[in-house]
């Protein structure tokens, strides 16, 4: 029996802070700072023009406006109805061909198709079997496509540095976006990579500097990193 990748809590969480989404200084600040990083990451691994893309857990569409305007076809999937209705209204500003739709990974498994390019960022730790949705990111690429996949370690370092300091004490993300529980250290991310029969090519840490508003990627991965797979 499937397990359950669907998280009613932490879909109303993020749908309550819709407004917020598209403000460059506002709660998401870190996402809209971290993005051009992810993107250009991403990019050095896989030429996007043309390619069919799936942004999984896509919120107001902060990486799927980057990755369209990069040339790529780009599908963007949420369940939190307050981000998707804030994404649907900047595409009508921006005009990009952007499909956003209210699917969960496993009922577009059920429904077909595949991508030559899967990103799943910032979302793992919010959903309560990440290893099922590895599997069901697997399901969903072509063959020889690749994977994104980026979440914060689970650690003493990370609770004090993106729970303790970026949520309560900097309040550079609202209270309570993360748990730590939730966190998934970089050996279990692997182990459902490698559960999935994916190709587990590199981890990357993303570096953070809030003071400064410096990212930056780094082999330090005790923080917050970012995954790249293949499918064989």
């Amino acid at each position: 029996m499937k397990k359950d990748t669907i998280n009613k809590k932490e879909i109303d969480k993020f749908s309550k802070l819709a407004d917020e989404w598209w403000d460059p200084n506002g709660k998401f600040k870190p996402l809209h700072l971290i993005n051009p990083l992810r993107v250009s990451y991403i990019e050095d691994k896989v030429q996007l023009k043309g390619l069919d893309i799936l942004d999984i857990g896509c919120g107001g569409g902060i990486l799927s406006e980057a990755l369209s305007l990069k040339g790529a076809n780009v599908t963007a999937i949420d369940l939190a109805d307050g981000p998707l209705e804030v994404a649907k209204i900047r595409q009508k500003e921006s005009r990009l061909d952007i499909k956003y739709e209210k699917k969960s990974t496993s009922e577009l498994v059920n429904r077909g198709g595949k991508y030559d390019v899967i990103t799943c960022l910032e979302m793992l730790e919010h959903v309560p079997d990440p290893a099922e949705i590895v599997k069901d990111c697997a399901d969903l690429t072509k063959s020889g496509g690749h994977l994104f996949f980026s979440t914060i370690n689970r650690n003493l370092k990370s609770f004090v540095f993106a729970i303790l300091g970026a949520e309560y004490i900097l309040n550079i993300l609202p209270q309570g976006t993360h748990e730590f529980e939730k966190l998934i250290k970089p050996s279990e991310l692997k182990n459902y990579v490698d559960a999935a029969k994916l190709d587990f090519e590199e981890v990357k840490g993303m570096s953070y500097l809030p003071i400064l508003d410096i990212v930056r990627l780094t082999e330090d991965s005790s923080v917050n990193y970012i995954v790249h797979a293949r499918k064989k």
